[in-house]
């Protein structure tokens, strides 16, 4: 059984436009998964429905096994799917990094001493340990957004879900989040949905889920996904950056070969093409 499946999810805000409409997907334990879309397909909102922030209209959304339709299964969700949003800033309710990362815990009525292990095990994960004692507001906006993800991992949650968590930080902030996400998943088994619209980020995810006007309109590989360079620029979205470049290479007449996607694959590939010169 899945660890997260929707199927048929339907959503309004104001009980007449639906925002998601009959979306049917599922996460497997362990799973990178991305959904991507351009602004007001629905990502964010999905999100909301994951963690039971918004309860659907209609259609089901079960999370391991925990239905998102009773209300009395609202707090096992939550335990179980921990979203880190958009500014770290909204999310940083303590003057100290370790009293923040205990807020979560000491709301759930986790022991003291439970808390501390989870404390040190949270802030390790996203190597923040020697800033336990500092104050938020003096980290820099990748540290505060790891010190989010500690918050989040502090209430020990199945899935870790991500809603455009590196929009607002410059390229090193992004890279440190997305490093520790990284390792999280692969270190720690760590289901990770990343709602995103850097295209880069897509890239290393297991499956991709494409959102248009709320419904979900492509679901592959990453390799799968790129591979609809039409349908996608149909949607408003763009390929990565060295996709990009290698096609407009070939347009030039360099022979470089179909499906890349990754800084390192284009640079091998003209390494290559170097090489028979």
């Amino acid at each position: 059984m899945p660890l997260l499946q929707a199927e048929n999810l339907t959503f309004s805000y104001d009980k007449k436009h639906n925002v998601i409409k009959n979306v049917s997907l599922s996460v497997e334990k362990g799973e990178y998964i991305a959904v991507i879309g351009r602004n007001g397909s629905g990502k964010s909102t999905l999100a909301k429905l994951f963690n039971g922030l918004v309860k659907p209209d209609s259609g089901k959304l079960t999370v391991d096994g925990f239905d998102g339709n009773d209300k009395n299964s609202l707090f096992e969700i939550r335990k179980r799917v921990g979203v880190v949003f958009q500014n770290p800033d909204n999310q940083l309710v303590a003057s100290i990094v370790e009293d923040d990362v205990a807020f979560g815990p000491e709301n759930l009525g986790v022991p003291r001493e439970e808390i501390g292990k989870r404390i040190d095990f949270a802030l390790k994960a996203v190597g923040m340990e020697k800033f336990r004692h500092s104050s938020p507001t003096r980290l820099s906006g990748g540290q505060k957004q790891r010190i989010a993800i500690a918050g989040v991992l502090a209430l020990m949650p199945e899935i870790l879900v991500l809603d455009e968590s590196t929009a607002m930080l410059d390229p090193q902030g992004r890279k440190e989040v997305l490093d520790v996400v990284e390792k999280l998943n692969k270190e720690k088994n760590v289901t990770v949905i990343t709602i995103t619209h850097y295209m880069d980020e897509v890239l290393n995810a297991d499956k991709v889920f494409v959102l248009s006007d709320g419904e979900v309109v492509l679901t592959g590989t990453p390799e799968e996904i790129f591979k609809e360079k039409d349908r996608l620029k149909s949607l408003g979205l763009e390929l990565p950056l060295a996709a990009v470049v290698a096609d407009r290479l070939k347009e030039k007449g360099v022979a470089l070969p179909d499906g890349i996607l990754t800084n390192e694959g284009l640079a091998e590939a003209l390494c290559a093409l170097k090489a028979k010169i």
